[in-house]
């Protein structure tokens, strides 16, 4: 398989695959910019309502904010085709560009500054996540809706199912409450645990639309019409869930947490449903817990150096995660303060 994949390289990249490449380019592009777009649309939508990180649903009523969702839409769209054309460990890896996008347009036009051992967490979090991807087994051919139903009933899958579905309840009952507001992780987690799972129906769905439009209808069956309700479920939960962290902290931050878990999460998942590494030796399965390390090692530098002040000025604050970013908007500008100075900016 290989030698196989080497030579495919040898001979240039079929059209298809450009076309997948393509495709999966302008999805990072479209996603990273929405992070931007619907970020401005909350903070104008916040200054004249309530705001989405404390319940508010006003920015429904913003057209600023439908546009960085129709932005975001069209850039899922984009990584959904993309998977028609060219194979996950192509497409997949790209997704980290979205982080990189949404990071500098922060900067650019959310006045959101990282710190440079910031930009390293990212780029381990980029380097991790790709080493898992690019070590990651060949999806298997799947020729009906009904396997892909079959596997997600299994045992195994069904119990990571509960136990995440539970998880994401004791989240949003007991931790949003009393954590919503001072910890990134419990929104983000929301988001990336539903998120593993919906992208597992997505793939169903992926399946069930490309082999009826190659002349075998899938959607006669309920199991077709069963993901299609889960992945809305899903989906609205995310959203919902996503506006209230984006809301809440400092974008530059959100992204590349949320790219790492939903990555890490979702692989979880593909591992359990698709049993991936039963077709994998035991370099492949340990090359891809270096990068997992790799991912961890990115989000730490990021829980710990968002905080910190220009070199040069020794102002650092241990509190990381756990101050929402509006605390300080009051009486600093329209367009908010990194979190990283929050503390040192009420000294005198």
């Amino acid at each position: 398989m290989a030698s196989g994949t080497s030579q495919s390289w040898r001979d240039g990249m079929s059209s298809d695959n450009i076309k997948g490449l393509v495709l999966a380019l302008s999805s990072s592009v479209f996603i990273g910019a929405s992070f931007i777009v619907k970020k401005k649309g909350l903070k104008k939508a916040g200054a004249s309502g309530i705001r989405a990180g404390v319940g508010g649903y006003s920015y429904l009523y913003e057209p600023l904010w439908w546009v960085g969702m129709i932005t975001m839409i069209v850039g899922e769209i984009a990584n959904f085709a993309a998977y028609a054309f060219a194979p996950a460990i192509l497409v997949t890896p790209l997704g980290a560009l979205s982080i990189i996008i949404s990071a500098v347009l922060a900067h650019i036009i959310l006045r959101e500054r990282l710190h440079i051992f910031g930009i390293l967490g990212c780029a381990l979090c980029v380097v991790g996540s790709t080493t898992i991807v690019l070590h990651a087994p060949q999806e298997r051919e799947i020729e009906s809706v009904i396997e892909v139903w079959n596997l997600a009933t299994e045992p195994a899958f069904l119990l990571y199912a509960a136990l995440v579905t539970t998880a994401v309840f004791i989240l949003i009952f007991q931790f949003i409450p009393e954590y919503g507001q001072t910890h990134i992780m419990v929104y983000i987690g929301i988001c990336s645990l539903v998120g593993s799972l919906s992208v597992m129906s997505v793939k169903a769905l992926g399946i069930a639309l490309k082999l009826t439009l190659s002349g075998m209808n899938q959607l006669i069956y309920p199991q077709t019409w069963a993901f299609t309700l889960i992945v809305i479920t899903c989906v609205i939960t995310q959203m919902n869930y996503l506006n209230k962290a984006l809301d809440t902290f400092n974008t530059a931050v959100v992204s590349p947490i949320y790219y790492v878990m939903f990555t890490s999460l979702t692989i979880l998942a593909s591992v359990i449903m698709f049993k991936d590494w039963d077709r994998q030796n035991p370099t492949q399965i340990v090359t891809e817990m270096c990068g997992f390390v790799t991912i961890l090692s990115g989000t730490f530098l990021l829980h710990k150096t968002k905080d910190m002040g220009d070199a040069g000025t020794g102002l650092t604050t241990s509190m990381s995660l756990r101050l929402p970013k509006h605390a300080d908007e009051d009486g600093f500008g329209s367009e908010g303060i990194p979190l990283r100075r929050q503390d040192s900016m009420r000294t005198p």
